[in-house]
């Protein structure tokens, strides 16, 4: 039988990845404690590079290769150049906080690039075996960065709940998928959503596979009741791996919903669109209901980053184009925000300290006038409030929810969004309101500093101009 090579352009976005990440795993080898910037540097080069190899034949197009199972098309090159630039932004928040905690080892470029590279796959995969190949570079990646400073058995107990939790979430997700091959006899998306519009909905194998693929899915969103792992991963991991994990999985997750529920099962949409609900009902309220009992700063955001993922869920279960749009335009906000919060959080740390409970906050504005700016812009716009994007996030799902006839829906989430405010301006009173906590100056580079700031602005802007990020999003989901 004759072998069909393989079309590579589509792919050179992770062939470019994957051989940056073997040089930086070479030069590693060869670099001493004190010169680690090297590595950082070489790492943000591989970043750039994979940048322009995704967006360099442009955003127009689909192609697809190696045999039907990965596809390049607008939302693809869209999300994965969001992704790089959000890596990008991770490293240089996360190297002085790897500084300052004596942890600046290479090891957390090569998984956070390695992560990256499974990122990559998930947004490209055209068939669910990909997509699970993806999902598992991914997950193996986070299970290593989580347990990275080894001398932390928070970091570790941490890491072992996720490598559990992850391990049966994972289970659920192959089990699923192989029930779906089962009534189809394929895993191709393209072929099973055509199979399953000849077969219909009914099929009682394709509903428990469906619902096991929720799991999967469900888990990976953070969304409730699969939300066990996320507190406590969150508060165990370092603040660095805590703001990997916080912004760059979840695109990785939109493109999994996408790729398997709206395109894979897009003819079964009316037995998914209930069990959407369901978990973005609960998502809502669980996340901001139990937020304000937190008093650590990362478990608060944890929580608030459980009632996010149910706005996203809401523009999901539309099944429309604007609805997909919607979503996809909130989960890259909710990136920007929570890189912003986390970025504060690292600018704020210091050697031996690590300001993880909202107390710390106290006095900021006294302390630094920019990063309690900053963490003001994030809050409020986590709120909601205008002119900046969490406002136009959050109203384009409610549009979206009351064009489809879900007013009840619409009104379930701002009721959850009122009461979310509270613990967000609880933060913002500390850092205004109250005395100093910490006189101690703060000592973030200014690299950071500038990027922080740039990252803050970002969120009033896209808060004043959102039409270039609607029309990316747009373009990206027709």
């Amino acid at each position: 039988m004759a072998f069909a090579t393989p079309e590579l352009a589509p792919a050179m976005t992770e062939i470019v990845l994957a051989c940056g990440i073997c040089v930086v795993l070479l030069i590693d080898l060869f670099v001493s404690d004190r010169w680690r910037d090297v590595t950082y540097l070489v790492s943000m080069v591989v970043l750039a590079l994979s940048a322009y190899a995704a967006g360099g034949i442009g955003l127009d197009g689909q192609s697809i290769t190696f045999s039907g199972s990965f596809i390049a098309d607008p939302v693809a090159r869209v999300l994965k150049l969001f992704t790089i630039a959000v890596v990008a932004t991770v490293f240089l928040y996360s190297r002085y906080y790897l500084r300052e905690q004596q942890i600046h080892k290479g090891e957390f470029y090569l998984l956070g690039l390695f992560a990256l590279l499974g990122i990559m796959v998930m947004i490209s995969a055209y068939s669910l075996l990909t997509m699970y190949l993806g999902l598992e570079i991914l997950s193996l990646s986070l299970y290593a960065l989580i347990a990275f400073d080894r001398e932390s058995p928070v970091a570790a107990e941490a890491a072992i709940k996720y490598f559990v939790l992850g391990a049966i979430a994972s289970g659920s997700l192959l089990y699923g998928i192989s029930l779906i091959y089962g009534m189809t006899g394929t895993l191709q998306i393209s072929e099973i959503s055509a199979s399953l519009s000849r077969a219909g909905p009914n099929e009682v194998v394709t509903l428990v596979g469906l619902a096991f693929i929720l799991v999967g899915v469900g888990f990976k969103f953070g969304a409730v009741p699969f939300h066990m792992w996320l507190p406590d991963v969150y508060q165990g991991a370092p603040t660095c791996v805590t703001l990997f994990i916080g912004t760059v999985p979840k695109l990785a997750a939109f493109a999994l919903a996408l790729r398997v529920l709206v395109e894979a099962l897009g003819p079964i949409a009316p037995s998914w669109e209930p069990m959407l609900m369901v978990l973005a009902v609960l998502s809502l309220g669980i996340g901001n209901v139990v937020a304000i009992a937190q008093t650590n700063i990362k478990r608060m955001l944890a929580y608030s980053t459980i009632g996010h993922v149910g706005f996203i869920l809401l523009g999901l279960l539309t099944g429309t184009n604007h609805g997909l749009q919607a979503a996809l335009f909130y989960t890259i906000v909710y990136v920007i925000m929570a890189a912003a919060a986390f970025g504060v959080v690292i600018a704020l740390s210091r050697r031996g300290f690590d300001p993880d409970r909202i107390e710390d906050f106290k006095g900021l504005n006294q302390r630094s006038p920019l990063m309690a700016l900053i963490m003001l812009l994030v809050m409020f716009s986590m709120i909601g409030a205008p002119p900046l994007a969490g406002f136009y996030a959050k109203w384009w799902v409610l549009a979206v929810l009351i064009n489809a006839g879900h007013v009840w829906l619409a009104l379930v989430a701002v009721v959850f969004s009122v009461i979310g405010a509270f613990y967000y301006l609880r933060v913002v009173k500390f850092m205004y309101f109250d005395d100093v906590a910490d006189a101690v100056a703060l000592r973030a580079p200014i690299d950071l500093r500038v990027v922080l700031s740039l990252n803050g602005l970002l969120l009033l802007w896209l808060g004043l101009f959102p039409d270039a990020l609607i029309a990316i999003c747009a373009r990206a989901i027709t």
